[in-house]
């Protein structure tokens, strides 16, 4: 079933590869939901750095047969149709999730998997919701499936105060984690307010001191990384969303060594946003910017050391109705 679904909305596009120039905005259709699929009205969208990768033409996943590209893959928002097949929610029901690599969040509508999607917890607003899914499910993934992460872990963040990595030392902490991070001098105060139990500041510190470490989660890469295997206990592992680490390495430490790609799961969503309306874990939004301004949103991620998250809010009072 459906609400009064719009006819068409605007679109944050880019029609080349290349810098903040190329984007635009533009009013198109909106597509209708598939059987499994729910149409979303967008109150908020987070910014990512796959989003600049994407945009300049460095993602192997988005070729030149994807253009034109609406960005995005976060979202926040209220259903406002339902596929044939799609139960888990109704219309009206405020959800927030990842949207595939077809892109498409930084809009005023959006089709997404009933799936990819779960319920915004009362209390928790679209910002912070929309700021939530890749970073989000990027460090749950990273530290549970894929390192394995126990209340007896002790577990190093390589670059703890960006998006994935603040998400990553609360996610951590809250399974009883002892955490080490790794931030710039300015952010080192934001690092213990997360909860880190050791902050090395890498602009003065290395890692010399650490040891023990079961879980390394690199966000970092080169010498980051480089660094990271020594502090590691024989049987450890290290997990990245970088380029894929050495198996030659990880031989030489008797670790375990593997590189990820986030997937959507709402599931896992649901996890986290417990946890966000239980005040066991905070997003932190540094900036928030109108949807038309979403190049220079890009643009405050591409310059880097941003902490936690960079949000779009999206007014949809221009959407244009259909009959």
């Amino acid at each position: 079933m459906s609400a009064n679904a719009p006819a068409t909305a605007r679109m944050v596009r880019f029609d080349r590869f290349g810098g903040d120039d190329v984007l635009h905005v533009s009013r198109l259709g909106v597509s209708a939901p598939d059987a499994l699929q729910v149409s979303v009205a967008v109150a908020a969208a987070g910014i990512n750095p796959v989003d600049a990768r994407i945009r300049s033409g460095r993602y192997p996943g988005v070729g030149e047969d994807r253009l034109p590209y609406t960005l995005g893959r976060d979202v926040a928002g209220v259903v406002v149709e339902c596929g044939a097949q799609a139960e888990k929610f109704s219309v009206g029901d405020a959800v927030f999730g990842m949207v595939d690599m077809h892109g498409g969040g930084y809009a005023e509508r959006v089709v997404v998997d009933q799936h990819a999607l779960t319920t915004t917890p009362a209390g928790v607003d679209a910002v912070r919701a929309g700021s939530i899914p890749t970073a989000g499910l990027t460090a749950w993934q990273g530290l549970f499936r894929y390192g394995r992460v126990t209340a007896d872990s002790t577990v190093l963040v390589q670059g703890g105060t960006g998006g994935v990595g603040h998400f990553a030392i609360q996610f951590a902490k809250a399974a009883g984690a002892y955490v080490i991070t790794t931030t710039s001098t300015p952010h080192v105060a934001f690092a213990r307010e997360l909860g880190a139990d050791v902050v090395i500041d890498y602009e003065t510190q290395d890692l010399s001191g650490v040891s023990g470490v079961d879980v390394v989660f690199d966000l970092v890469g080169g010498a980051a990384r480089a660094a990271s295997w020594a502090v590691l206990v024989p049987g450890g592992v290290l997990v990245t969303t970088r380029d894929a680490p050495s198996q030659e390495e990880a031989r030489a430490h008797r670790v375990r060594a593997l590189r990820f790609t986030v997937e959507a799961d709402g599931a896992e969503l649901a996890e986290i946003a417990g946890l966000v309306a239980a005040g066991t874990v905070t997003p932190h939004i540094s900036a928030t910017h109108p949807l038309e301004q979403a190049a220079a949103a890009l643009a405050d991620i591409e310059r880097g050391h941003t902490v936690g998250k960079v949000v779009l809010e999206v007014d949809t009072g221009s959407v244009e109705l259909g009959s």
